[in-house]
Formats: C-alpha cells, structure tokens, sequence
C-alpha cells in the first residue's frame, strides 16, 4: 500500500450500474486510491445457506481496479441476513434484562453462538478463496465495529469456560471476586451466569471479568476469520475497524498485537475546537495501540464523517476546510491516510442523512469539490507515509480501568478515566507538545514523561514497572484513583493510593468527592516550586483528598474547608526521576501549567516552540528526513517559524511561513 490511502466505505449494492459507471469516474476525480466494500452486503453476497452470488460484487471490483481504486474488502459478518436470524434464533443477541433482541438492524449476533462462527467463517472463506487474485484487493476489512454484548446461555457457557481458564478452580475466583460480600460464594461452576439485570448492586469484579471476557470471546471470532483469509491470501493485509467508546467491551490494546495495521473510527462529538483535540487524542491512542502491532508505527483512520459533526442530538456542518484540516491533522500524527464513512449518502435506510462525500446533492456541491482538493492535497505529500511521529511524552489510557470506573457504588457517579485521559491530552495539545497515548505501561523507556490519569486498576507487576523507570530518569505524573485497586478491582488496603504508595511518597487516608458546581482553591507551596507563583490561587473541581507527606514536598496546598492546608499536588524524588501526585482535578489552566513544566523539566518540550496558540505542529520523520506539518485551527492569520518546502503548494519557505485562517502546510524540511 504505497502512499496515503483516501477514500471511503463504498455501499455499492444500494446502487444501480449507471451510478456505479457515474462513481468510479467520481472517484478518479477526486484521487480516491481506496474503498472499503462489502461491509453489509452478507444478505446480497449469501442470499440463501451456502449459495453464494459474486457477480454483482465482480463487477465493482472490475470496475474500481480499472479506474485505479484499490479494495479493501469486507466480511459482512457484523450484519447476518434475515435467512440467518430465521434459521438460528439462538444467535439472536440477549440483552441484561434477558430480553432476545429481534433481526431489524445491524449487529444481531451472539459472538458465541457456534452457528454465527461457523457462518462468518464459512462466508469469509468464500470471499477470500473467490478473491484471492483480484487485482483490486489491496486490504480484507473483517467485520465492523466489533462491540456487540450478549447475555444469552451460550453466553454463559461461553464465559464459565472463559472463566475457567482464568482462575483455575471457584476457590480462586471467589477470593478474586469477593464473593463473601452479599452471600454471592460460588460451589460449582453452573451457578455463575452472565451479569443480567439484578436488585441492587451487581459484584463489581463480576461485570469486569464479563467485559473482559467478552473483548476475548470477539477477538476470537475475528481471529478465526483473520486465518481463514490468511490462508488464501497471505500477502494481503488483515484487519478490522476499532470503534471508539465507553460501550464498548474490547480490550483494544489487547487486539493491537492481532491485526495487521490498527485502524480506528472516529466521529468527534463537539462542534468547537473540541473536535480538533477530540482528533489528536484518538490519532495518539491509534499510534500508541499500533507501537503493539505487527504494522507499527503506522495506523489507519478507515472511518470519519466528511462534513458533519455529530453532537448534542443535532448534526454540525463543519466549515469550509475543515474537513481537510481534520484528515491532516490524522496524517500528522501518524494516519496511513484518511478514509471516510461513507462515499455517496443514501436515499433510504437507518443513516439516510449520514455526511458522504458525495452528499444528496450529488457532485456539484461544496462537500464534493472539497473532497476533491483533498484528494489532490493527500496525493502531494504522499512521500511522508515514510515518516513516523516520535513522542517522548505518554499519556496511558486504559480500558479496563475504564471499565471499572463505570461500576456502580463508586464515591462518585462522575468518574470518568477516559475523560480524565482526554483531559490531560487536552492540556498538553494545547501547549504544543505531542504525545502517545499508549493502552499497556510497557516499553517505557521511550518515554520521558508518563501521565496516569485515573489509572484505578494496577498490578504489582507494573507499579514495580513504574518505579523502575521513574529511578532511571522517568517523570511520573500521577492523578487521584490511581492504582486504588488490583486487577480483580479489590481495594488496596493500608492507604491510597495503593500499589504506587511508596513511589509516590504520600498516604490518603479519606476521599472528599465534590459536588458538579463545587470548586476548591488551591495556593503554591514553596516560592521556586514547579507551580504558577507563590501564593497564586488555582482551583480543583470533582474531587478531593485528605493527603499525608511520606517522602514527598507539597507544591500546591487545599486553601479552605476540612483539608485547609493539606497538600493537594505533590513532587517526589525518586532515583533520577521524580513522580507526582494530583488529589483533585485541576482547572485547565493549572493543570496545563504544571504538565508542561513537568514535560520541560523531563526534557520534553513542545514540538515548534513559539507557535501561535490553536497552531498545531506535528513531525513525522525517516531517517534524516523530516515534515513538519502545520494547522491553523483559528480565524486569524499567524506565522510560524519554518524552513523547507510546502508540499500543499510547491513553495519555498525561508524562516516562516504565513498560515490563513483555517490554512494548513506540510513543509519538506532541510
């Protein structure tokens, strides 16, 4: 796959032949170089148990690879066809209430039903043995957006064998999950069940292992189809689409190491500059998931919306340019290319008005010659596919404390981990400095400064990790709820924050969890501390924290209520490094300032110092090559220190470059 790959999921079967002649012309216009087929077409492609139709599918193939557009093919297994349902209603999903869900929309599957994996293979077997040699076929796309969750008794089958493998024997599991509290204590394996809907409170322990197992139960189904198309095409590429989310069950930095190239789909959900930081967080998740993959350090963006922002019950139109700049932002960090759900909006069905690059108005629109210019765009910096984004600041997001976080009976119903991640992103975004966010607290030695928000559930193992790197030079940052709870999610006794106690030199002794409109004030410690200034006044919002010294010097301190006086940010020396510790979450501003004084005392600083602020700069490099790409995601224009080529343009840049508003460059460095 040279280059960047452009384009989109292509839904040819909602289509006559004349619009498939009018799209293949379309898409060599707009320099389209890949679409993803087939994506729900199982009930077209297998329209009755074992009878399979290609010819339709033959011909867009044909068609594409004789206009230049590469393949990557589907298995359409996220949607079985009504024949299916029909057949087997035990593969019917069951929800927690109990309740088998009905065929009428996508994803009515149980990932354990053995009659839905012996068809998703048997389909998948058929498309990779008749496609096998197709010269469109650049890339398989198994599945979409795995994320379905069933409770049926296939289910718990499935989960007790899961569990099984797990724990060894119930003495195990019942130490793991606690289960004295509530009379729950398991004497045989048939009593455990799925969490379904129950009275009260469900064991926490329990719904986190069931999300765990059901990551590895849709792992399991796309690896056997990832084999089967192995097998026929061992030369080609293997993937599926991560989707983004809190709904989500799968463990996605556990998949990394299973695909091919990790890909992601991504709808940013705020319609200000939020999205803008929305995309560079998840290109930074995508890249730190795909330092554990085969295809490292790459990674794909294989669905956006072109025009539209989806967010508070209501679709935004994203502005002029603003589509182009969000795709290059995607590429800077790392992105293979930018692909888009979808090609051309449909006329009917569940997503009718679901942004296209080729809307309901067809071609003579904005959107349209838009996706033109990006495709022109995308094909002039085609050489930085080379290039890799060199991070030396990590920001760690982890699924199952996530998870976790989400249980009810917590001190707060508020508690968010992967906000707090996107928060501390936020902060550093803001500031110029680029990070990984990675999923697993390996490989630290890459890094210079490692930020733990919320990381609620930790083993001994890493916290012994941690230590390691923070006395061989590491800055740790480390925030409240962190490292509170073991794998299993049983507290840590003796005082938080549990396994990291030691390394961070303080004891919490009692949480004070703040209200939505509460707001604490804070003051710095010690005139030269890594704070805003002596006696300044920052402020922390959420939650809160009796804090006791045990190694560590406080930089900033609780200036009113209870815990007047207390600390509430603390600095620890550890070996050649330090950790810090956060008690509450702190304002933007406060805790912008003190993750960038952290990163330049680490050694890490921003990646083009002086750069306007809503100006992003990000580096991709090979060997003694360099890009640096430039966005200006503000209504004004500002000039940037530079030196090179910009690709967009053909033009020299000597010294500076003068960005529009709204303007973008991606410049070839001497």
């Amino acid at each position: 796959m040279p280059g960047l790959l452009y384009g989109g999921d292509y839904n040819s079967e909602q289509w006559p032949a004349d619009v498939h002649a009018e799209d293949a012309a379309l898409m060599r216009r707009a320099r389209v170089t890949t679409a993803t087929v087939g994506v729900f077409a199982w009930s077209k492609l297998e329209p009755a148990p074992g009878r399979y139709d290609f010819g339709w599918l033959d011909q867009v193939l044909d068609r594409l690879a004789g206009h230049g557009v590469g393949v990557a093919l589907a298995t359409p297994t996220a949607s079985p066809p009504p024949w299916f349902s029909l057949a087997h209603p035990e593969a019917l999903p069951v929800n927690a209430d109990g309740v088998r869900l009905s065929h009428g929309s996508r994803d009515t599957y149980c990932a354990s039903a053995p009659a839905y994996r012996t068809a998703a293979r048997r389909v998948a077997a058929a498309l990779g043995e008749h496609y096998r040699d197709h010269p469109a076929l650049t890339m398989w796309h198994v599945h979409n957006e795995y994320g379905t969750t069933c409770h049926c008794e296939l289910t718990a089958e499935a989960f007790r064998v899961w569990l099984r493998g797990r724990y060894d024997d119930l003495e195990h599991l019942n130490g793991a999950w606690t289960t004295a509290f509530w009379g729950q204590h398991y004497t045989d394996w048939a009593q455990i069940r799925p969490p379904r809907r129950t009275q009260y409170l469900p064991n926490p322990a329990q719904v986190l292992d069931f999300r765990r197992f059901t990551s590895d139960e849709l792992l399991a189904a796309y690896a056997e189809q990832r084999d089967v198309l192995r097998a026929a095409t061992p030369g080609v590429p293997v993937t599926t689409n991560f989707v983004l989310g809190g709904w989500v069950p799968v463990d996605h930095a556990r998949w990394a190491r299973e695909v091919d190239l990790v890909a992601i789909d991504h709808y940013p959900s705020e319609p200000g500059i939020g999205a803008e930081e929305q995309t560079a967080f998840a290109a930074d998740l995508a890249r730190g998931w795909a330092r554990r993959s085969p295809g490292a350090p790459h990674w794909l963006l294989m669905e956006t919306a072109p025009n539209l922002i989806y967010a508070a019950g209501r679709m935004h139109t994203k502005e002029p340019g603003r589509m182009a700049r969000q795709s290059l932002a995607a590429v800077a960090r790392g992105s293979r290319g930018a692909l888009f759900f979808q090609w051309r909006a449909p006329r009917g069905g569940a997503e009718l008005f679901h942004s296209a690059l080729v809307p309901h108005a067809g071609p003579d629109s904005r959107v349209y010659r838009e996706a033109v210019a990006l495709g022109e765009a995308l094909d002039r910096i085609g050489e930085t596919a080379e290039g890799a984004v060199g991070a030396r600041v990590a920001v760690a997001y982890d699924e199952p404390s996530a998870w976790a976080l989400q249980a009810a009976g917590l001190p707060s119903t508020r508690l968010d981990h992967a906000e707090e991640a996107q928060r501390a992103h936020r902060a550093l975004w803001r500031r110029g400095i680029v990070c990984d966010v990675i999923g697993v607290l390996e490989r630290l030695s890459a890094y210079r400064m490692l930020v733990l928000p919320g990381h609620y559930l930790m083993t001994g193992a890493q916290a012994a990790e941690l230590r390691s790197w923070v006395e061989a030079g590491g800055h740790l940052v480390v925030t409240y709820l962190t490292g509170v709870a073991d794998e299993y999610a049983r507290v840590r006794t003796g005082g938080y924050p549990g396994a990291l106690r030691e390394l961070l030199g303080v004891r919490v002794e009692e949480f004070h969890p703040l209200g939505p409109d509460d707001r604490v004030a804070l003051f710095a410690a010690t005139p030269g501390d890594l704070w805003l200034s002596p006696g300044s006044a920052g402020t922390g919002e959420l939650w809160s924290e009796t804090v006791h010294l045990e190694g560590a010097h406080a930089l900033a301190r609780y200036a009113e209520g209870v815990l007047d006086g207390l600390p509430a940010v603390t600095r620890h020396a550890v070996g050649d490094g330090a950790a810090y510790y956060v008690s509450t979450r702190l304002d933007p501003e406060s805790s912008g300032l003190l993750l960038a004084r952290v990163a330049a005392s680490a050694g890490a600083g921003p990646e083009r110092p002086g750069r306007p602020a809503g100006v992003e700069a990000v580096r991709r490099r090979a060997g003694d090559r360099s890009w640096l790409f430039l966005l200006n995601h503000t209504g004004d224009e500002h000039e940037v220190p530079a030196a090179g080529v910009d690709l967009l343009t053909g033009t020299a840049v000597t010294g500076a470059i003068r960005l529009p508003a709204g303007g973008a460059a991606v410049i070839r460095e001497r």
